[in-house]
């Protein structure tokens, strides 16, 4: 019942541009992204990252290429926040990339982009557009590794829409390359620029409270359509102009044409883990922060099942369990059938913090009953809790100014993360435990 086809994102520019067939953007692009050029081959990637890199002064202009831009999808939100803040933030477009051509066009028209700023085959706009400085990824999961790596060894700075990627491995070697690099990567998990998980962090850290034992949170949507069937599938996509063998190019076993697959990719192992990779990912990241500890995870179990939306692979109800070195362990759960998840809890030995997610900034401390006469109670609104998109952009941005800084969902948070949700999916897909080995950093 529960396969356990993996995909490793490995893809050779030849082979990518094998699949590509002419299309100029004049009748092109939009969810992913790809060449149309049949033309020879060329080497578009630079042979160091630093050959590409440009050092950004504080009054200078990011240049922005963007993979994936649908502007009716996650894409276009940060399109929008970008075009925005755009004088504000002193940025902007310069080329964008999408394998389908309807999203493509759609993007160009609004961003306001030449023909010759469009492209199918996103190292194409990297070899194309030298002055682009950082780029926006919002493409589906199982292209994350691949377009994050290439952008990285091109010397551009990454943000990437949560999760990092796809998988275990990739994770950590989208992190060996950041290092290596030396470029900016920052996750689009908001929630990691609300203020309310840093205070608790401040709290946690006082010693007041104790050691922290464990944390509980959820992320509980009750779609009864069925998660993710809200994403319409377009009448005039098709197999041709949606690139499809480039969007299952990272994937071992391939699938015939399917508009379910392509709009709505959420729903299948080949692209996503489901509630694990796309909501997760927003409770586990500020979890960390406000715990203090960002670890790799040393055991993760998982469990859960296909209630009620069968018309998919990936679980619609799902539990995880992960265990950390310090002696601590997150319990996550989440649901697409109802909407009533856990109140966000982290337990140390002294006292039970409460607080709200998504903006709320409520902190509450209760005193455990045997240290009621050292630990006081408190009720506590962190001023400008807020989860909003921009901040996060912005977070991401001034970063990519000034080096010294680092961002609030960075590459260590980032792969920590996505670690732990690559070993809940396999626990889940192959009913085991699964453990890591957070010294040699690989599955045990």
């Amino acid at each position: 019942m529960k396969s356990s086809e993996r995909t490793d994102g490995a893809t050779s520019r030849r082979d990518f541009l094998k699949t590509a067939v002419g299309a100029a953007v004049g009748g092109a692009v939009g969810v992913h992204a790809v060449s149309a050029a049949a033309e020879p081959v060329k080497t578009y990637m630079p042979s160091t990252a630093a050959g590409m890199a440009r050092v950004i002064g504080a009054n200078d202009r990011i240049h922005i290429g963007h993979i994936g831009p649908h502007w009716e999808g996650q894409g276009g939100v940060h399109a929008r926040f970008l075009m925005q803040h755009a004088k504000e933030w002193n940025v902007e477009y310069v080329a964008i990339a999408d394998i389908y051509t309807v999203h493509l066009q759609e993007a160009q028209q609004h961003i306001g982009l030449k023909d010759n700023q469009c492209h199918i085959d996103y190292r194409e706009m990297l070899e194309k557009h030298p002055e682009i400085d950082v780029v926006w990824i919002t493409t589906p999961e199982h292209w994350h590794a691949q377009q994050t790596i290439d952008c990285l060894e091109a010397g551009k700075d990454v943000y990437v829409e949560k999760p990092l990627c796809k998988g275990v491995e990739p994770a950590l070697k989208i992190k060996e390359t950041v290092e290596r690099t030396k470029r900016v990567l920052q996750m689009g998990t908001q929630g990691a620029t609300d203020p309310t998980y840093h205070r608790i962090a401040e709290l946690i850290n006082s010693g007041k409270y104790g050691e922290v034992v464990w944390a509980r949170g959820s992320y509980c949507r009750n779609t009864p359509s069925g998660e993710w069937d809200y994403y319409p599938l377009e009448p005039q996509a098709t197999e041709e102009n949606t690139h499809w063998h480039i969007f299952e190019q990272p994937c071992k076993r391939k699938h015939p044409f399917s508009k379910d697959r392509f709009f709505r990719w959420r729903k299948y192992w080949s692209y996503s883990a489901g509630i694990q990779s796309d909501l997760f990912p927003h409770v586990l990241a500020p979890f960390l922060i406000a715990i203090g500890k960002i670890e790799w995870p040393r055991r993760v179990v998982a469990a859960g099942d296909l209630l009620l939306q069968k018309d998919r692979e990936v679980p619609d109800t799902v539990h995880m369990i992960i265990e950390y070195p310090s002696q601590f362990t997150v319990v996550l759960s989440g649901s697409t059938n109802n909407d009533h998840g856990y109140t966000p809890t982290i337990c140390t030995n002294k006292a039970t913090i409460e607080f709200a997610m998504f903006g709320g900034g409520n902190i509450q401390i209760i005193p455990q009953p045997p240290y009621a006469d050292q630990v006081d109670p408190l009720n506590e609104h962190v001023p400008g809790a807020s989860e909003a998109i921009d901040n996060h952009e912005k977070n991401f941005l001034d970063c990519v100014r000034d080096r010294t800084k680092v961002p609030n969902a960075n590459v260590d948070l980032a792969a920590k993360v996505q670690v732990a949700i690559g070993m809940g999916e396999i626990a889940y897909r192959e009913n085991r435990e699964v453990l890591f080995d957070t010294e040699r950093l690989r599955l045990i």
